[in-house]
């Protein structure tokens, strides 16, 4: 068996690998996995075939010292881009459709989807001037118009928000944005 400088061997009849450091005749220094330098005679070692041909189908395309710059480059951190128009963009949407709110709203009335939706909308509005959230749009629907009209009562008595209808291309009709004023204390 021909041994030679760089072959990752294993040593018989003990729990040692390593890799061939120095040949001088019939013996043959190994550094092992743990970094020390281990004399044996050839006869106690045979190669890792494991190990090698793992190593040699891993970097068949490219050489070691590639691969290991290539890990040793630091990535530079790439920045998102954002359109002008898109920072404007609400970061919180509240979809106010009885469907996006309950499994079923089979056996409820008119009233108690109503104060479903407006509790909800409440609650939406509170935690996002408690998270110090700029804006938020709530889409109501169309329909009749109830629940558009619920909500402008509702956003009317906070002193710290401002509300206008959201971007009608995005939403169309059936949605209300609100503006929450960071400096300004909720009564």
């Amino acid at each position: 068996m021909s041994l030679k400088l760089g072959d990752s061997v294993l040593v018989i009849d003990e729990n040692l690998s390593g890799v061939i450091r120095k040949v001088s005749g019939n013996t043959i220094s190994i550094e092992t996995t743990d970094g020390f330098l281990l004399d044996f005679q050839s006869d106690e070692l045979v190669i890792n075939k494991a190990s090698s041909t793992f190593t040699r189908e891993l970097f068949s395309q490219t050489t070691i010292n590639a691969v290991v710059s290539e890990k040793e480059q630091p990535s530079k951190r790439k920045q998102v881009k954002r359109r002008a128009k898109d920072r404007y963009e609400p970061t919180l949407e509240v979809d106010l459709h009885i469907n996006q709110l309950v499994r079923s709203s089979k056996g409820m009335s008119k009233h108690d989807i109503l104060t479903l939706q407006l509790d909800t909308a409440k609650r939406q509005l509170d935690f996002a001037i408690r998270k110090r959230i700029q804006k938020i749009v709530f889409i109501h629907g169309v329909g009749e118009g109830v629940l558009k009209v619920e909500l402008e009562y509702l956003f009317g008595r906070y002193n710290n928000v401002k509300f206008y209808e959201a971007n009608y291309q995005k939403y169309g009709l059936g949605a209300t944005e609100v503006y929450i004023y960071q400096n300004v204390m909720p009564n």
